[in-house]
């Protein structure tokens, strides 16, 4: 590092490979100031003017807006580093949002902001820093962020990428070469601002901390040179490096490898190296932004050529058309043409490496340097392309030592393999193997187209990389989809077999408790007869003392309750016998008038002697009853042998009833008299009387239920033979 100083110091510097000496022309615009100029009737802003994304729009249509309010934004910063904002270079409306023809070598179109300036051109509200190193790091750089610096040396890669750099930074290199014929603009901005391009130096010495710092500017700007040297005389880190006049000296790699002795290689960044380049215009724009809070909405344009009366440096609001400068330095061939002709040829960008212009509409960028209107003896806009002789020449002024035919050839090919092999990129597009070459071949626009195409089918390789990312993924997704689904579909059939399980346990436990309640019933109920058949034994054999009073009691109720029963039963009795003797009466009383026919009688009477023993003996009489009057003759009365049979049953039933209750009475008195002095087997033998007499109760009942049932039916057939007999009585008389 101190032979590099010291080498510099002696005026000593290295050189790079090729290289030419075309004509300055900086004649025209170098002994002139910076003019400003009056507002355009109409800005027309990009959105993306610098390499990477471009911003979201935060306006639209009709919106007013003021001098230097932000248009465009990235929303999220932290995945869109690459982002620069725009601003308004005035305050006024938006009257539209569109695509437009734009600075490019396609003249091809992109979205576009159209503001119409109100005249007024007022400021948003700012915040001027006196003291920059109040600031913090951090602040500096998103001043620099938001005030949507670009690299305005013409790649315009986003300044705040370059200065946040993490790598040791041993020296910093101020580009003041401005090598390109014809443009003048840097060469002014250092003569009329040199001390706020001194203040953007030492701020970005602050944010690099580079161990040198050096600022590469041409032999052919004295008046620069000395204006530097007297800006920088007070910090010895600054060494102003005067290097001769060589195209392109200005170039990045070239300015590197003539200041250092280090060649950048391919495809490798200088801060890799420890190094960092900033234009000399970006420096300025740095100190207005972190010091006037001032976004980047205006710089220096060389608007030169022998068609303008006027040629000159002019500030230049970014979206500011073509036109309007050209009407401002007095075009000589203006007539309001919106398109190109015969007449009109314009380029944006130097000689060596600006593009010819489809309009004259097209907008000033942050990248644009210099409007060029040559004359047509001056550049001649028809030289005719010719076959390649294969001279060589083109090699031998290639600044990156590349091999520009074997290019143009694999570029007229679309071959974008060999380019890719050829290295390609590295071509810095000086337009030096153009400018040599005899056939007239535009070398650089077949670069550019191939460039084009590459860039194109790179960001095509990109998005199919991203479409089979997104592919896999969806795949992978569906997959674990498939797979939840599955292991959610396993884990119901588990579950739901689990529950068949438990319910079938369950029902077998129900079944088994089931049978286990059934089996405990049995038991018990065993049990209970075991217990009563203990009891009645030991009923049997315990003495009358052991009972206890209240089992007495009860047994006592039981027997009374049994008397009253049986009383009623015998009066009941009592009054049917009475009522069948009435009727008895009435019945001999008819049958003396009617004559008697001998009959089966004395077997029904022999029959209804026998006193009935059950149920179904008596059911079978009744049927007896039936079918021997049926077999007799219709005219012979057997309704007195019935009544007779019915009367004699019911007086029985009444006797026995009487006695019945007599006994029970009896019983029930001696309970009551002797209850102190009874036995215990007078006392089994009083609960076997209750039981036999319970059942004699019965039996009597259903005997009962059964002779009023038979009554019933006598009755009702004496009835009818009654009515035969009138019927046969009146045939009679």
């Amino acid at each position: 590092m101190g032979s590099v100083i010291d080498r510099i110091t002696r005026g000593h510097f290295w050189h790079f490979h090729g290289g030419i000496h075309p004509p300055e022309q900086k004649f025209l615009t170098k002994n002139k100031p910076i003019r400003n100029l009056p507002l355009p009737g109409q800005l027309i802003l990009p959105i993306q003017q610098h390499i990477g994304q471009p911003g979201d729009l935060l306006v639209s249509v009709g919106d007013h807006v003021l001098k230097g309010q932000v248009l465009t934004r990235s929303k999220s910063p932290a995945t869109h580093s690459m982002v620069v904002p725009i601003h308004a270079p005035t305050s006024g409306i938006i009257t539209a949002i569109k695509n437009s023809v734009i600075a490019h070598p396609s003249g091809l179109t992109s979205l576009c902001l159209f503001i119409e300036p109100d005249g007024e051109d007022k400021w948003q509200e700012r915040n001027v820093c006196e003291h920059p190193q109040s600031l913090t790091r951090e602040q500096v750089i998103d001043k620099i962020t938001s005030a949507g610096i670009a690299g305005m040396g013409g790649a315009g890669f986003p300044t705040h990428i370059k200065v946040n750099t993490q790598a040791q930074i041993n020296y910093l290199i101020i580009n003041a070469a401005e090598c390109e014929p014809y443009i003048t603009a840097d060469d002014l901005l250092i003569r009329e601002h040199s001390a706020t391009i001194i203040d953007g130096i030492n701020i970005l010495e602050r944010l690099l901390t580079p161990h040198h710092i050096l600022i590469g500017i041409e032999d052919n700007k004295p008046e620069a040179i000395k204006v530097l040297q007297q800006a920088t005389a007070d910090n010895p880190k600054i060494k102003v490096c005067v290097l001769p006049t060589k195209y392109p000296t200005g170039g990045e790699k070239q300015l590197i490898q003539i200041l250092t002795g280090q060649e950048v290689p391919s495809g490798v960044i200088p801060s890799k190296l420890g190094i960092v380049m900033q234009n000399i215009a970006t420096c300025f724009a740095i100190a207005d932004a972190v010091i006037y809070d001032t976004p980047l909405i205006r710089r220096v344009v060389t608007v030169s050529g022998q068609a303008l009366d006027k040629p000159q440096n002019v500030w230049a609001l970014l979206g500011t058309p073509v036109n309007y400068l050209l009407e401002q330095c007095h075009y000589q061939n203006y007539a309001g043409q919106s398109n190109v002709n015969d007449k009109m040829h314009l380029i944006m960008g130097g000689p060596m490496m600006g593009f010819s212009l489809s309009t004259d509409q097209v907008p000033v960028v942050k990248i644009t340097n210099c409007v060029l209107a040559p004359s047509k003896d001056e550049i001649p806009a028809d030289n005719k392309e010719v076959e390649c002789i294969r001279c060589g020449q083109c090699a031998d002024v290639c600044p990156a030592q590349l091999l520009p035919q074997e290019l143009q050839w694999s570029a007229k090919a679309s071959d974008h393999q060999q380019l890719v092999k050829l290295n390609l990129a590295d071509c810095i597009e000086c337009g030096a193997c153009a400018y040599v070459c005899p056939s007239q071949i535009p070398l650089v626009h077949y670069y550019r187209i191939a460039k084009a195409e590459i860039r194109e089918q790179h960001l095509l390789n990109l998005q199919s990389e991203k479409a089979k990312t997104r592919f896999e993924a969806r795949k992978i997704r569906l997959e674990k989809e498939k797979l939840a689904r599955e292991t959610k579909q396993k884990k119901a059939a588990e579950a739901r077999k689990a529950k068949m399980a438990e319910n079938t346990s369950e029902s077998s436990n129900a079944i088994s408790a089931v049978a286990a309640a059934l089996a405990r019933v049995k038991a018990k109920k065993a049990k209970l007869s075991s217990q009563q058949g203990e009891e009645n034994s030991a009923e049997k054999a315990i003495p009358e003392k052991a009972i206890p009073e209240k089992v007495q009691l009860q047994a006592d109720k039981k027997t009374k309750v049994a008397a009253a029963i049986a009383r009623a039963k015998a009066k009941k009795l009592a009054a049917k016998a009475s009522a069948s003797q009435s009727s008895d009466a009435e019945t001999k009383i008819q049958s003396v008038e009617k004559p008697t026919v001998p009959t089966e009688t004395s077997g029904a009477k022999t029959e209804a002697k026998a006193e009935p023993k059950t149920e179904h003996k008596t059911e079978t009489k009744t049927e007896k009853n039936k079918s021997e009057t049926s077999e007799t003759n219709d005219s012979t009365p057997k309704e007195p042998v019935h009544k007779a049979n019915n009367d004699k049953k019911l007086k029985v039933a009444a006797a026995i009833a009487k006695a019945k209750a007599k006994k029970a009475q009896k019983l029930a008195e001696q309970n009551q008299n002797d209850n102190s002095d009874e036995l215990p087997e007078n006392k089994a033998e009083t609960s076997l009387n209750e039981k036999a007499e319970a059942a004699q109760a019965k039996k009597i009942k259903d005997d009962n239920k059964a002779k009023r049932i038979a009554a019933a039916v006598a009755k009702a057939k004496a009835k009818k033979q009654e009515q035969q007999n009138q019927q046969n009585q009146q045939k009679a008389e």
